[in-house]
């Protein structure tokens, strides 16, 4: 399976801070949970990722 493999699963995504100071980006999916915590900064690097990834997307789509 790969970044471009579809699946027909449904997931949810809750993104937040923790009281602990961490940005948690909490996966449920299938009766599974997925909780993973990022310091601020990491998490900055992630949402540059992400933006990256939708100029990309935006290219292709044209």
């Amino acid at each position: 399976m790969g970044i471009n493999t579809e699946r027909d699963i449904e997931a949810n995504l809750q993104i937040g801070p923790t009281d602990a100071g961490m940005v948690r980006l909490f996966v449920e999916a299938g009766g599974t949970e997925i909780p993973m915590d990022f310091d601020p900064d990491e998490a900055d690097e992630i949402a540059e990722e992400i933006r990256a990834a939708a100029k990309a997307a935006r290219a292709i789509r044209g």
